[in-house]
C-alpha cells in the first residue's frame, strides 16, 4: 500500500516512515500542510497520516479539503491532542480514524493496514488459485505450504490478489508499491515480479500480459 505521512516534526516523521517500510509501505513525507495538499492531489494513496498541527496550512485545514476531494485515501489523525472533544472534532472533520500521540507503533501499523483495507474494498485475507494471503498477519500460503516473501513481494502480491483476475500494470504496481522517489524507468517491477514468480512455485501463477501488465 501507499502512504503519505504529513507530519512536521523531522525526526519522528522519518523514525515513522522508516517503521512503515520496513513493514512493506511505500511512504511519502510532507512537512506542512501545503506540501501535504500538493502530493495528495498529485499522487494516488490509500492511507494518508495526518498531524493536527502542521504549519502553512492547518491539519484541520487539510483533513477538510482531503475529505471533500472525495479521493480514496483514508484519512488517519496523528496528533498529540488525545481528549475526547480533540478525537469527536478530529473526525467530523472526515478523518477515518484518530490515534493520539503518543502511540504504539504496532498499533499504527495495524490501524493503517485496516483502513487500506476499507479503502480498497478488501478482506482480511485474499484466496485465489490456491493462494492465501493472511494480510493482517503478512503470511502467504500455496496449497498449505508457506511462502517466505520479502516486506515488497508481498506489497506487489496483494495487489496483484486484490485485483482478481484483472490485468495490473507496471506503472499501476510502482505507484501502489514504491515510493516518489523510485526512478520509474527502473526494472524493479520486472525483478521483483521475476522473484515472487519464482517463489510461487509450479505451476506459474503470474501471467505477463505483453503490452498492459501482469495477472494472478
Amino acid at each position: 500500500m501507499r502512504v503519505l505521512l504529513i507530519e512536521d516534526e523531522a525526526l519522528l516523521a522519518e523514525q515513522v516512515a522508516d517503521g512503515l517500510r520496513d513493514h512493506g509501505m511505500a511512504v511519502d513525507l510532507a512537512a506542512d500542510g501545503v506540501e501535504g495538499l500538493h502530493k495528495a492531489g498529485a499522487n494516488r494513496y490509500d492511507v494518508v497520516v495526518l498531524d493536527r498541527d502542521l504549519p502553512l496550512v492547518h491539519g484541520d485545514q487539510v483533513c477538510t479539503a482531503l475529505a471533500a476531494g472525495g479521493g480514496d485515501a483514508r484519512i488517519l489523525m496523528l496528533t498529540a491532542a488525545g481528549e475526547a472533544a480533540d478525537r469527536v472534532a478530529g473526525l467530523s472533520l472526515g478523518a477515518d480514524d484518530y490515534l493520539p500521540k503518543p502511540f504504539v507503533f504496532e498499533e499504527l501499523v495495524l490501524r493503517i493496514r485496516a483502513l487500506a483495507r476499507r479503502a480498497n474494498n478488501a478482506p482480511r485475507v485474499l484466496r485465489r488459485a490456491g493462494l492465501t494471503f493472511d494480510t493482517a498477519r503478512r503470511v502467504v500460503t500455496r496449497d498449505g505450504r508457506v511462502i517466505p516473501l520479502t516486506t515488497k513481494e508481498l506489497a506487489v502480491l496483494e495487489i496483484l490478489m486484490g485485483a482478481d483476475g484483472r490485468v495490473v500494470s507496471a506503472e499501476d504496481l510502482l505507484e501502489r508499491a514504491w515510493d516518489e522517489h523510485t526512478d520509474p524507468f527502473t526494472a524493479t517491477v520486472r525483478v521483483t515480479i521475476a522473484r515472487v514468480r519464482r517463489k510461487l512455485g509450479d505451476p506459474p501463477l503470474i501471467e505477463t500480459v505483453v503490452g498492459a501488465g501482469y495477472r494472478l
